[in-house]
């Protein structure tokens, strides 16, 4: 945790950071559609009013990183330097999303396994997280558009990060059935990204 922010900041996050593991833990252990708000309060000695202070909804705590990652990648893509290659915008943004401690749940926290696993066996939570991604998506296609407008169309953006999402998200989801063999998940990241821009035409990379 950031020991710059102030006493209330961290005392949010701690509480942020209680949600989120109590609530992926009883997903697991008792199934998503039946475990309720009210559990997840009970198990976690919180009001329902502080539930919903940091949540809408239990599906906005299971992806409760997704935010501040496409915000984070957009943020990137926005700041493109002059004459900077796509290659390079791409892997800084893929790098900070892989590596950062500052995502409600980071990438090799165990809690990412158990969410994996989730999306995998629940059928509500396939939907909802097909649903997000496709907003991911669009929304990165669209600052990369923007960023690159004699390189990229709208339709050349949206096949780039469909390659290289589609390459992560495959990557990632094989590296976590290794279990003990697995890589670091930075690393496997890296080299999803890394093989999906290779893969691109010259053109645009």
């Amino acid at each position: 945790m950031d020991t710059s922010l102030g006493l209330r900041e961290r005392k949010k996050l701690r509480t942020r950071r209680t949600l989120i593991e109590t609530g992926l833990r009883l997903f697991a252990e008792n199934g998503y559609d039946a475990t309720t708000v009210a559990d997840i309060c009970a198990a976690a000695e919180l009001s329902p009013a502080t539930f919903f202070a940091y949540f809408p909804a239990k599906e906005d705590l299971v992806f409760a990183d997704q935010p501040e990652r496409v915000a984070a990648m957009r943020e990137i893509i926005a700041a493109r330097r002059p004459g900077e290659p796509l290659r390079e915008v791409l892997m800084r943004g893929m790098d900070r999303l892989a590596v950062s401690e500052q995502w409600s749940i980071p990438p090799d926290d165990e809690l990412v396994a158990i969410r994996a696993r989730l999306i995998a066996t629940e059928p509500a939570l396939r939907a909802v997280a097909l649903r997000r991604l496709f907003d991911v998506q669009r929304e990165w296609a669209d600052a990369l558009a923007e960023a690159f407008p004699d390189e990229l169309d709208e339709l050349g953006a949206h096949a780039v990060i469909g390659s290289v999402v589609g390459a992560v998200i495959g990557v990632a989801l094989a590296n976590l059935r290794r279990g003990d063999a697995a890589l670091p998940m930075p690393e496997a990241v890296t080299r999803a990204a890394e093989a999906a821009m290779a893969g691109l035409p010259p053109a645009v990379r």
